[in-house]
């Protein structure tokens, strides 16, 4: 059993991944942290707390950053032309959901569960890293304890998809990432190299929606349809599922192909937000790459088996 912290920005494929890791039953969810990022933090935490209510998940939702580690950074306007103006696809999500988030802060909740349970809690998390570096920062004995961290997130071999250099989760909050990167715990960081492999159809979602036969299946459908829109132009049917890739690689790694190295950041200039890995093994001379942690990055993925692995998960388990 995998005991989970997920750090999401729901955000339309964060709520497939929030729905696999509910359904999957080698997943024990402990708690759902928000961050800022593809609505504000206020948006979020919302979203959290209406897929809580709807989908009836016991862990706890608690509120975290709804700013960049370093509070002078200039944050980017929520891309709602993705997620749309309620970050769920524009479904309607009322203001007021009629439950509350833990009131605890994310970074201290993280803190808490990692030290309560040693060595047993991985953190997947899927938007900024802002929470992360948080809990770093006040608690860097952490890093210790965790069993592993599993970042969607970065781009290697391939171009980001908000500048040419980077991905919009790191690009987001690039100091952030570059502190969970080079602390010396283990992270694997799912990236645009293999997400953007996965594609998840029309008919696949459907067959979802019909499988499961369930008012979560229905919502998880009805919700997809505007983030499919905006793919259109960009893959020839359905939608990328990035998050979900992260959370798949938690229950079944040996559907990806991996590269270690040390990992930093690119931290202003036109590369704003740009993941560098120096690869082991490989010669270079003096930089600031060195005596750094080695962290594992995904270069491959066996796309048709993931997409398999979300399917069954979420269609297996029926409405309680």
């Amino acid at each position: 059993m995998h005991k989970v912290i997920f750090d999401t920005d729901p955000g339309v494929d964060d709520a497939m991944a929030l729905l696999f890791l509910h359904h999957h039953p080698q997943i024990d969810l402990l708690g759902i942290t928000t961050v800022f990022g593809n609505a504000t933090i206020e948006t979020t935490t919302r979203n959290a707390l209406y897929l809580k209510r709807e989908w009836k998940i016991d862990a706890p939702v608690v509120r975290g950053a709804g700013e960049t580690f370093l509070p002078n950074r200039v944050s980017h306007e929520p891309p709602k032309y993705i997620h749309g103006d309620d970050g769920l696809g524009n479904i309607g999500v009322p203001d007021d959901v009629g439950i509350h988030a833990d009131p605890r802060l994310a970074h201290r909740f993280i803190i808490e569960a990692i030290k309560a349970d040693p060595g047993e809690v991985t953190l997947v998390a899927v938007g900024r890293m802002t929470n992360l570096a948080l809990a770093l920062r006040e608690a860097p004995e952490i890093a210790k304890l965790v069993k592993q961290v599993v970042i969607m997130g970065g781009a290697f071999e391939v171009n980001g998809n908000v500048t040419p250099a980077a991905e919009a989760n790191i690009h987001g909050d690039p100091e952030a990432a570059d502190v969970v990167f080079t602390a010396d715990w283990p992270v694997v960081v799912v990236g645009l190299d293999v997400t953007m492999q996965t594609v998840m159809t029309n008919g696949q979602l459907a067959d979802i929606r019909d499988a499961a036969g369930s008012s979560r299946a229905r919502l998880l459908f009805d919700l997809s349809q505007f983030y499919i829109q905006f793919y259109q132009s960009r893959v020839p049917d359905g939608m990328v599922v990035h998050d979900s890739c992260a959370c798949v690689y938690v229950v079944a790694p040996e559907l990806f192909e991996t590269r270690k190295g040390t990992i930093r950041v690119v931290c202003g200039g036109i590369a704003d937000g740009q993941t560098i890995q120096k690869p082991d093994g490989r010669g270079f001379g003096p930089s600031e790459w060195d005596n750094l942690p080695s962290q594992t990055i995904c270069t491959g993925i066996d796309a048709p088996a993931v997409l398999k692995l979300i399917h069954d998960a979420i269609v297996s388990v029926k409405e309680d």
